[in-house]
């Protein structure tokens, strides 16, 4: 805007002072030209009447000095002839300005009769030519006086309307000075608002920030207003703030739950370094005795509790997870026996992703409490990992007693306040770790939604899917807090 508002005031400046300079000139060129033509006049008067003095002083004493001074003299008045030949008379004086030039030229041609006659054998020659000369310098006095009293009488009501035109010009020059003042103060001011007020509007915006609320919006600029970049950036830093604040609730949140599930875990432990004890001792006691089946039980229970008593902030290979899912099956054999059968279906290539420590065993308790204790036989679990470029597939699936959709909707909605009626049950069992908390870990692990599906069917079984992606390393997606 400053390079469009400047320059117009700069050429309205230059116009209104061209306009008065061009009028001023004109006046002192007309005013110029009937003075020169004045001067003329009144100085081919005065060199005439002092050639004739000049004559008569060389008359008078015939010296080579006043000789010398007539000599000046005349071509004095001869320059002063050949300069009003050159002047361009006025319509109204044309008669006049010719009569003019025809006694000077008479004055002229007198003088030098003057002279002739002066150099002749007769002593009074000279008389009759130099009173002619006289009188005609007098006929060119009065013409002279004519032709300035016609020069000014003619030039009177042009330099009137000159004069009209000047104080018009003097208003019209007040005028456009006002004017340009008033419109300079008010583009000024103009100016100031345009940049003054988008600052105000920044500051309060900022000032809202700093005040926490990010919910402002920040100022409206138009497209081609100096100011949209810094507004632009303002709802920028806005919403990285959003997200940082998010993401720093996120890890508090996850923070806060690691340490939930740590203090139910420690709840439902009793003293577990002295039961792991106890069961090597108690494992050793078997096979001493004989009874492998239940030295490889006490083995297995020992391998179970020791996997639980890892930090849960700590991120595991999804080997261990399957491995540790294959020992909880062991010990759940042991009681239910015949009645249930484990299949597992592993494509190798997935089990290097990282998962949160307990993911799967919540899931296969889950099964054995809800799904498959009332069945008499033919019970099957089924643990499946496929592996694709773009993400692993982890399926856990039952014949059991299935679900109600209402029951499906509340599981996956795992991030509501209410918890479901099924995981109050979960508490007294081995892990302490609901569903819906397993559920909520794989999201803040891997900071992505919709991870989970849940396909079940009342009386046709369950099947839980994860989706890893199979990117899942962890210094892409493991919090400090995660990697300890």
């Amino acid at each position: 805007m400053l390079f469009i508002v400047i320059p117009l005031l700069f050429i309205l400046n230059n116009a209104a002072s061209f306009f008065i300079f061009q009028s001023g000139r004109t006046v002192q060129q007309s005013y110029n030209l009937m003075l020169d033509r004045v001067l003329l006049y009144k100085q081919i008067d005065e060199k005439t009447g002092e050639n004739l003095r000049a004559m008569s002083v060389y008359i008078m004493d015939r010296s080579k000095q006043s000789l010398a001074s007539y000599q000046n003299q005349n071509n004095e008045l001869k320059r002063l002839q050949s300069s009003f030949a050159g002047q361009r008379a006025l319509a109204s004086t044309e008669l006049t300005v010719r009569s003019f030039g025809h006694l000077l030229d008479t004055f002229v041609i007198q003088e030098q009769a003057v002279m002739d006659a002066l150099s002749s054998r007769t002593p009074l020659a000279y008389a009759a030519s130099y009173a002619e000369a006289e009188k005609t310098a007098s006929f060119i006095q009065e013409e002279a006086y004519q032709l300035i009293d016609q020069e000014l009488s003619y030039y009177q009501p042009f330099y009137r309307k000159i004069l009209t035109q000047t104080e018009v010009m003097n208003v019209w020059g007040i005028a456009v000075f006002i004017t340009n003042t008033l419109i300079s103060v008010l583009f000024a001011y103009w100016i100031s608002l345009r940049i003054t007020r988008p600052i105000k509007e920044l500051v309060n915006t900022a000032e809202q920030i700093s005040a926490g609320n990010l919910q402002v919006a920040p100022p409206r600029m138009g497209p081609h207003d100096e100011f949209r970049i810094l507004s632009e950036a303002f709802g920028q830093m806005q919403e990285n703030l959003k997200q940082l604040i998010l993401k720093e609730k996120e890890g508090l949140e996850k923070d806060r739950l690691v340490k939930e599930l740590e203090l139910e875990v420690l709840q439902n432990q009793i003293n577990p370094h002295f039961l792991f004890n106890s069961l090597n001792v108690l494992s050793k006691l078997a096979l001493i005795e004989g009874a492998e089946r239940t030295s490889d039980l006490t083995v297995s229970m020992s391998n179970l509790l020791r996997y639980n008593l890892r930090q849960l902030d700590r991120p595991v290979p999804l080997r261990d997870e399957v491995e540790h899912a294959k020992e909880y099956f062991v010990i759940q054999q042991a009681r239910f026996r015949e009645r249930i059968r484990f299949e597992t279906q592993i494509d190798d290539a997935g089990l290097d992703v990282l998962v949160p420590v307990l993911t799967l065993q919540p899931i296969l308790e889950n099964i054995f409490v809800h799904a498959i204790e009332g069945m008499e036989e033919g019970a099957v679990i089924r643990l499946a990992v496929q592996y694709s470029p773009d993400e692993t597939r982890i399926a856990i699936s039952d014949n059991g007693i299935g679900m109600s959709e209402e029951v499906r909707e509340s599981l996956l909605h795992y991030d509501a306040e209410r918890p479901h009626p099924r995981e109050d049950k979960e508490k007294g069992h081995s892990t302490g770790l609901g569903t819906r908390n397993v559920f909520r870990r794989l999201e803040l692990f891997y900071n992505r939604k919709h991870m989970i599906d849940i396909q079940s069917e009342q009386g046709k079984g369950t099947t839980v899917l994860i989706r890893i992606p199979a990117s899942g390393k962890e210094e892409e997606h493991v919090s400090p807090t995660d990697r300890g």
